[in-house]
């Protein structure tokens, strides 16, 4: 196999009037160990993504149900509906900003995650954070196929009646199976016709489940005549010495939630059509749709509360308290809208090409789609989310801590050490400017170990509540660990740029090691 790769390294890339990089006829690389059709660049007259495009992208994203429920997490553990929304919307703010960082080598240079880890952790290291991305992903893919089966178990059963009580395979009745494998299928028929396809259809999902999500807050409110008592219940923790102990570890829990895509953003920002687009795009979906649909789950709970006599959080058993056959079939659609929507482009897109950069000769981006959707299953992460210390905590705050890592290497590369300035070609060519040793930065390297063991060494349990040592992993580290995704990422920035600074430049094979 041949493909056609940018400029030898000695070259300038030519670059159009709005500063994108152009890919002028190339070279002709025989060697395929690094590149195949879907890591290369993507051509500027593919980049096609709008402003409209990206916001369209969060807003489908956001709609989700585990969304829906982190507000509900945050009031179960002591917070009211005031303390749960604006710790939603700081962390989704904070958030933002590696979000646009990261971003930017999308639209400038039309390159995937994985191939932009190539710049800071070599060629071959790059797998390394590609491979901890793709395992989360995989993991919060069999989480959201899961919830999605499940609402769709409950809104049929409740139409045909009866499913609940049908045989048991696995502890679960079987028409429960397969609702999750039906859905399960659907998401991956959609993937696999392509990124084209996925922009298509959230362009039209975007819309559609804000406006079902706007019909259940409107249904609810009418039957409640207004909202419910939730909004007038006292914060159980009040706003002193015992609410800072739960909100910055929360905090950091809800970064944790979208920083998985602080990562792979230029996944989809690879296709925008200019910085513009992407920055904007994303600044007008992500915080303020994250913030919307906090206050929306809360307003929504509020009036089941005033209606049912307690608060149901859960939008799908919410949805099922209805007898009316079309409003079920409504609230069906909706739940898989909204479902695939972020499972596919949050889920499935980051490892289908973290996958194919492990193995670019075999995998292509349609096989990686179809591994990930096998390993999402075999996983079986619903176990994650029983309860809320173990989801917000335990899981929510190790990925961020590990995550904020990597994601602390990728802007101090990209923005500090080398000013935005890429060498497209040596991307993919080994013995380039970043093979490093034997395809590794172990500069990179020691940065991602030391920021990742003080983001996550010091990660702990309540009794009885996870799988951490109370006191913690590393005891004399207990005290970060509330703040695993800023301490990951400060420490990896700092201790990266001091690296790459200290003694020059690393040599490479260019250079003659």
């Amino acid at each position: 196999m041949t493909a056609t790769v940018p400029p030898v390294p000695s070259e300038e890339p030519i670059q159009d009037p709005a500063g994108r990089v152009e890919l002028p006829p190339g070279t002709t690389l025989a060697d395929n160990r690094f590149v195949n059709d879907d890591l290369l660049p993507v051509p500027v007259a593919r980049r096609r993504w709008t402003t409209y495009n990206f916001a369209a992208l969060w807003v489908g994203m956001a709609h989700n149900i585990p969304s829906w429920l982190l507000a509900s997490g945050l009031v179960a553990l002591g917070m009211d509906w005031k303390q749960a929304v604006f710790t939603i919307a700081l962390a989704n703010v904070i958030v933002l900003l590696p979000m646009l960082l990261t971003g930017h080598a999308g639209p400038k240079y039309g390159i995937p995650f994985p191939v932009l880890a190539r710049a800071s952790f070599g060629l071959r290291g790059a797998n390394l954070p590609a491979m901890i991305r793709a395992a989360v992903a995989c993991a919060w893919f069999g989480i959201q196929t899961w919830i999605g089966g499940q609402g769709i178990f409950v809104l049929l059963g409740k139409i045909f009646g009866g499913w609940a009580e049908a045989a048991r395979v696995g502890g679960q009745p079987w028409t429960l199976w397969v609702c999750f494998v039906l859905f399960w299928a659907l998401e991956l028929a959609i993937i696999y016709r392509g990124m084209e396809a996925l922009r298509r259809f959230e362009n039209w999902a975007a819309p559609f489940v804000i406006v079902g999500a706007v019909v259940l807050l409107v249904w609810v409110t009418a039957k409640a005549g207004g909202v419910g008592p939730l909004l007038d219940q006292p914060s159980k923790l009040g706003w002193g010495a015992d609410f800072w102990p739960v909100f910055f570890p929360s905090l950091m829990g809800m970064i944790a939630f979208w920083a998985t895509l602080s990562l792979n953003i230029p996944d989809f920002t690879r296709f925008g059509a200019g910085q513009r687009a992407q920055i904007w795009g994303q600044t007008l979906g992500l915080p303020t749709t994250m913030t919307l649909f906090a206050l929306l789950s809360v307003f929504v709970t509020s009036g089941s509360q005033a209606v049912y006599g307690a608060a149901v959080w859960d939008p799908v058993a919410l949805a099922a308290k209805t007898d009316n056959v079309f409003g079920l079939l409504f609230a069906l659609v909706t739940v898989l809208v909204a479902t695939i929507s972020v499972n596919i482009a949050a889920n499935v897109v980051s490892p289908a090409y973290d996958l194919a950069n492990l193995a670019p000769r075999f995998i292509h981006f349609r096989t990686g789609a179809l591994i990930t959707g096998v390993v999402g299953v075999l996983i079986m992460p619903w176990k994650l989310t029983e309860t809320p210390e173990l989801y917000i905590f335990t899981w929510l705050g190790l990925v961020g801590g590990l995550l904020g890592t990597v994601a602390g290497i990728l802007i101090a590369d990209y923005w500090l050490v080398r000013r935005t300035v890429l060498d497209l070609t040596a991307l993919y060519t080994p013995g380039g400017a970043y093979w490093y040793t034997s395809g590794w930065n172990l500069r990179a390297v020691a940065a991602f170990a030391v920021g990742g063991v003080l983001a996550v060494g010091g990660s702990h349990s309540a009794p009885g509540k996870g799988p951490f040592p109370e006191d913690g992993l590393i005891p004399f580290l207990r005290p970060l660990a509330d703040y695993g995704w800023a301490v990951g990422l400060a420490a990896s920035l700092g201790l990266y740029v001091v690296l790459m600074r200290v003694g020059g430049p690393p040599r490479t094979a260019a250079r003659g090691r």
